[in-house]
């Protein structure tokens, strides 16, 4: 499945639509929507077809083992992988990311206006740096669009993996109004998500990213804990392109706000390293294409800043890593830097849908070769002294 997708199924859908990169990506989300509806949704929607499609994807994707257990803000969570923001913005794909074998996933970026985001086109493939270009603008149906399918799909809010919800600032709202936008979205969906992220570090807003600053950032987390009446855990994400003292500054301000961890890292607005120079969709110069770069030109970046996010608190933080991962390799790195737990999306799409399968049994070896009896003892094993002896 793996090769047939990669040599196969992958070229194919690649080339065909090459020219429109977000074409295939709703249409990943649509039809995985459909293999993933609830079965009692009636004769129309193909029951045995369908069934026998889930059962399919579980078996090719899903790692089931106690030693990729943890136990985080209360929540379970089957293994550490989970889907990144930004990849499935309205939930519409939300029952397929179990199937796909993710521990868990988090939805949006959502806003509490529902709004279009950047003029098309505004993603783009970069195959030869296996990385990807965005400019979406948080295209998303608002924060009620959300909270509405969520109910649908799971009426009693019994998720079969950890969900959150990623928040960011509408378009429209002034930055000086930042945090009470975050709050009226938090207010429509604190009943329903698992865990939820202050996104202030997307460089496809505009101005957005002047919210990590501590002046900024500060009220519209004590907004959001102050609303926060269910002790839901709140993180924020942040970006790869913070200075390093920016980045201990936002540690320090999340240490005070008593928030449950932090994300680490978003994409990247620099170009620096990269193969490609023309974007193939556009024939620009890929300097000049707005947007942020993921992907494989993140993953050292992301790296080194889990691991200050973890030497500044002696690892009393949880850190969900995410930025370049590929494989089990890229995953470990990111683990014994100090991420509890990783997020994929540009991975994903390059690896296909075996990868969390890949990465999962990856780990698993990973744990044999260094003596660990659990993954949760690999979080920050970098940072320990060797047993000398």
């Amino acid at each position: 499945m793996q090769q047939f997708y990669q040599f196969g199924l992958r070229p194919l859908l690649f080339n065909l639509l090459k020219a429109d990169a977000e074409t295939v990506h709703r249409q990943t989300i649509d039809t995985l929507a459909w293999l993933a509806t609830n079965p009692n949704a009636g004769p129309l929607f193909h029951q045995p077809t369908r069934l026998a499609a889930q059962a399919a994807m579980a078996g090719l994707c899903e790692v089931r083992s106690p030693r990729l257990n943890q136990s985080l803000w209360h929540c379970a969570f089957d293994n550490p992988l989970g889907l990144a923001a930004g990849f499935d913005k309205d939930g519409t794909a939300a029952r397929a990311w179990p199937l796909m074998g993710f521990g868990f996933a988090e939805l949006g970026t959502v806003t509490y206006h529902p709004q279009p985001g950047n003029p098309q086109p505004r993603m783009f493939r970069l195959p030869a740096d296996r990385a990807a270009l965005n400019r979406m603008g948080f295209n998303n149906q608002g924060a009620a669009a959300l909270s509405a399918r969520l109910a649908a799909l799971w009426p009693d809010h019994n998720y079969p993996v950890p969900i959150g919800i990623n928040l960011g600032k509408s378009k429209i709202t002034p930055l000086e109004d930042a945090a009470e936008d975050y709050r009226k979205s938090f207010e429509l969906l604190k009943s329903q998500g698992s865990y939820f992220v202050v996104n202030v570090s997307s460089p496809n807003t505009p101005g957005l990213r002047s919210l990590q600053a501590k002046e900024q950032l500060a009220p519209i987390l004590e907004t959001l804990q102050t609303a926060n009446t269910q002790n839901k855990p709140l993180l924020v994400k942040i970006s790869p392109d913070l200075a390093t003292e920016d980045i201990r500054e936002i540690v320090q301000l999340a240490q005070d706000c008593q928030l449950a961890g932090i994300i680490a890292t978003n994409t990247t607005i620099s170009r620096d390293g990269l193969t490609t120079k023309t974007v193939a969709q556009t024939g620009q110069s890929v300097t000049d294409e707005a947007g942020g770069i993921s992907g494989a030109p993140v993953t050292r970046r992301s790296t080194e800043v889990i691991r200050l996010i973890y030497e500044q608190t002696q690892g009393k933080l949880p850190i969900i890593g995410v930025g370049g991962i590929f494989n089990a390799d890229d995953a470990w790195d990111k683990i014994t830097a100090g991420a509890s737990l990783l997020q994929t999306y540009t991975g994903w799409a390059y690896e296909g849908p075996t990868m969390v399968r890949s990465v999962l049994k990856g780990l698993l070896t990973k744990l044999d070769e260094h003596g660990l009896s659990a993954i949760a003892d690999a979080v920050g094993k970098a940072h320990k002294p060797k047993n000398i002896g």
